[in-house]
């Protein structure tokens, strides 16, 4: 279960991101969350996930 709170969704995402996940996809896949549902709450924040830093940014 991801948090619901924007802000803490970006915290926990870029934790699992950098510590245990090679990509959004990656942690998608093994998870089951949903890709899209991610990316819009974190674009309520003006937050967009750069595949290159595999972070949002």
């Amino acid at each position: 279960m991801i948090p619901k709170d924007p802000v803490m969704l970006l915290s926990f995402m870029n934790l699992k991101l950098r510590d245990f996940y090679t990509s959004l996809e990656a942690f998608c896949e093994d998870t089951g969350e949903d890709y899209f549902a991610i990316t819009e709450k974190l674009a309520t924040i003006d937050y967009y996930y750069n595949q290159e830093k595999n972070q949002f940014v």
